[in-house]
């Protein structure tokens, strides 16, 4: 393991933390250095961040981060939460940073692009994140008129709801270009910010689909509820049953007893077979070895059909 230098303060103004220029990035004391406002992605030691904690203290950082500098002589982290975090752990003191002045909003449409497309996001991390992205698209008035919330206002009464799902689509899409995903997709990722947290968790876990989060999140929050301690106590969820519960007429109106009922009653029946399996072993308790499988059937037949004969004449002298 390489044995870090000592840092050498050369300056007052290094000593106050002020950034200096390095091959086109300015190194920054990482406690100048604050987190994005409700930044959607989790920064977690794992495996992969003892990786990275090992390479910075063998290499430093060797991609800069990117801070915006706020209004109290700091720096708010755009894009680079976990090469922070590991700079930290590593034990450094400053950072290489590029430092570009820029709105709320788009610091969180680069926020958002520069970590949505990693490999391993959870669900609930993109849905925050979309979410975040729509919004600041809508405030900084980026094709304003195509976003649902202001195109309807605009629309006479007449006008149908379809025509505004059509506006809203196309407003996901802009969202989605910069991450990778279609209207539909983004769309389904923002629904699953209304769900609860335990059933969000859920989806993060894996024990319910997306499709099925997607679904439960149109639901009011009592049925929500009644719905996350059916799959807890159950261990299970099928579409079949919020489908069910989508299909009822004033469903926020039902007792949570109802709900169940509903959502047993969804169930497919158990499929019968009418097969009966009896093990080899079993049966060699009774037939010799030499004994083909045929001759042993008919065997069972025969003591079988005189074991239903001797049952329907003692019922019949009963």
């Amino acid at each position: 393991m390489a044995k870090r230098e000592k840092i050498h303060f050369e300056s007052v103004d290094q000593l106050l933390g002020a950034p200096t220029i390095k091959d086109g990035t300015e190194e920054i004391r990482i406690d100048k250095i604050h987190a994005f406002k409700d930044h959607p992605f989790k920064v977690i030691d794992d495996e992969k961040m003892e990786e990275l904690v090992e390479s910075i203290r063998n290499n430093g950082v060797l991609s800069p981060v990117l801070v915006r500098p706020d209004h109290d002589g700091g720096y708010e982290m755009i894009s680079g939460h976990r090469r922070m975090h590991a700079a930290k752990l590593a034990g450094l003191e400053t950072l290489p940073a590029i430092v570009k002045e820029m709105d709320i909003d788009e610091a969180t449409i680069i926020m958002v692009d520069s970590n949505v497309q990693r490999e391993e996001i959870l669900p609930s991390e993109r849905a925050f994140a979309l979410q975040m992205k729509m919004k600041s698209m809508r405030r900084q008035g980026a094709r304003r008129d195509l976003t649902c919330s202001t195109e309807c206002d605009k629309l006479d009464e007449g006008t149908s709801r379809t025509e505004c799902d059509k506006v809203g689509k196309k407003t996901a899409a802009i969202v989605g270009e910069g991450v990778g995903l279609k209207a539909r997709q983004v769309q389904k990722y923002i629904r699953l910010t209304n769900l609860l947290p335990e059933l969000l968790e859920m989806v993060d876990e894996k024990s319910i689909s997306v499709n099925i989060g997607y679904e439960v999140s149109a639901f009011d929050k009592d049925v929500q509820r009644w719905v996350f301690e059916y799959r807890r106590d159950n261990g299970f969820l099928k579409m079949e049953q919020i489908e069910a519960l989508k299909s009822q007429r004033n469903l926020e109106n039902l007792t949570q007893y109802m709900v169940i009922r509903i959502m047993n009653d969804a169930l497919p029946e158990p499929k019968v077979s009418g097969k009966v399996i009896l093990p080899e072993k079993r049966l060699n308790k009774f037939f010799p070895s030499h004994m083909s499988s045929k001759e042993r059937t008919d065997i069972i037949i025969e003591l079988l059909t005189k074991w239903k004969q001797e049952q329907e004449e003692t019922d019949n002298e009963t």
